[in-house]
């Protein structure tokens, strides 16, 4: 039997970072290589907290609450933000968006729990963080994406840098969330560029570049989880492979890991069969997102049987997405279906 190593892609939503170590400790150990600190509270809902951000900065203001964008049946609500009149976005500049503030108090409950014997030595702090293009569609209606996209990606650069500052490089791991790229590719989202797979394949590869050389860097390709559905349903893995290519070709940088979702109804082979043309470094872990809470370990194995038969042996396995809208219940539950899937 093969054991396989875990991957949580960011959202566990427990009391704490402390109360997600620990769960982790409890269940799956140094099976999973990265521990994310769970992103709890406010930070549950993926890029949603960053409203502050906007909220609080002095250049902006918000335009609207609403927007409709193909793809969705109805106008989202969510707040869309503009400059405010006669301000130069060449000299607009965010000092924090959080992520560093974040990551620096939880890898102190980490190093100390870690020094403490209760997380495994070889473990790696993760610390997950969506791309300048999410938090520019997110929070910007189309007409001012351009130029917003600037500034954000230079606040993320400024928080990698940060947080790289502070956590020493042997214990760090950085994911960038890469969904509305993936989405955007497949038409289920509009972007502010054309080209969508090329562009997005150089964006994502300046935000690799963000990450040291010795700090260790992965993605999470996504097809988003508002409500437990996809935004779009993807017809196979064709469009996370062409990433995975384009993406380890253009990187500054090695990639250590990617991850890639499995809809719960998919352990058929035409799903998988993409993976054939996957070109990437030997080196780079795969993770495949097979892991549902729904059907448990018997579904979990049926998909997983399938993906070995595609990818090789040496796959890891995680669920689609975080854990982040799911019910607190559910998490010891879906914790120890992990665990069952060890082997």
């Amino acid at each position: 039997m093969t054991a396989r190593p875990i991957h949580f892609v960011g959202s566990i939503p427990l009391a704490d970072s402390e109360a997600v170590f620990r769960a982790l400790a409890d269940t799956v150990g140094d099976a999973a290589p990265r521990w994310p600190d769970g992103e709890t509270g406010d930070r549950a809902y993926w890029i949603r907290w960053q409203k502050r951000t906007f909220d609080d900065h002095p250049d902006f203001e918000l335009k609207s609450t609403s927007a409709s964008l193909h793809g969705y049946k109805d106008n989202l609500e969510r707040p869309f933000f503009v400059l405010r009149d006669g301000v130069d976005p060449a000299g607009v500049k965010i000092e924090t968006m959080g992520y560093a503030d974040e990551a620096v108090k939880s890898y102190g409950v980490f190093a100390r729990l870690q020094d403490d014997g209760v997380i495994p030595a070889s473990v790696r702090f993760q610390v997950s963080i969506p791309t300048a293009v999410a938090l520019t569609a997110g929070f910007f209606e189309m007409p001012e994406r351009a130029m917003a996209e600037p500034i954000i990606e230079a606040a993320l650069a400024r928080e990698v840098a940060a947080i790289a500052a502070a956590v020493p490089h042997d214990r760090l791991a950085v994911q960038w969330d890469v969904c509305h790229e993936v989405v955007g590719a497949d038409g289920g989202l509009p972007l502010h560029y054309d080209d969508i797979v090329a562009e997005s394949t150089a964006r994502v590869a300046r935000h690799l570049g963000f990450v040291p050389a010795d700090v260790e860097a992965g993605l999470h390709l996504c097809y988003g989880d508002p409500g437990h559905k996809h935004i779009i349903e993807p017809k196979d893995l064709g469009t996370c492979v062409a990433y995975a290519n384009a993406i380890t070709s253009a990187s500054p940088r090695s990639v250590d890991f990617i991850h890639m979702p499995v809809p719960r109804d998919r352990s058929d082979d035409a799903y998988f069969a993409p993976l054939a043309g996957l070109d990437v470094p030997d080196d780079v872990q795969l993770f495949m997102g097979l892991v549902h809470h729904t059907d448990g370990i018997d579904g979990t194995r049926d998909r997983l049987d399938t993906a070995v038969a595609h990818a090789g042996h040496n796959i890891g396995i995680a669920t689609e997405c975080g854990f982040g809208r799911r019910d607190p219940a559910t998490i010891p539950g879906l914790l120890g279906i992990h665990a069952d899937a060890l082997r």
